[in-house]
């Protein structure tokens, strides 16, 4: 772990806990890798999912209710 490594407590299911430590052991990573490695992920996923918003921002918007009757009209439901 590097010097600016920061320390936090973070509480698992005990069963992803275990499984954590499995995967960890298996591979000859630690639990610390796989944890900031599924964070980057998710975050990761979320500024791509914010970029296809920006994109997407001018296109018209389409109401629940008309989605069920385009849905409907197109034998869809």
């Amino acid at each position: 772990m590097s010097e600016l490594s920061k320390r936090s407590t973070v509480y698992f299911d005990p069963e992803i806990h275990r499984a954590l430590r499995i995967m960890a052991a298996s591979t000859h990573r630690s639990v610390s890798e796989f944890v900031n490695e599924a964070v980057r992920l998710a975050l990761r996923e979320d500024q791509e999912d914010l970029s296809a918003f920006e994109e997407r921002v001018a296109e018209p918007t389409l109401s629940y209710e008309e989605l069920l009757d385009d849905l409907k009209s197109h034998g869809k439901l």
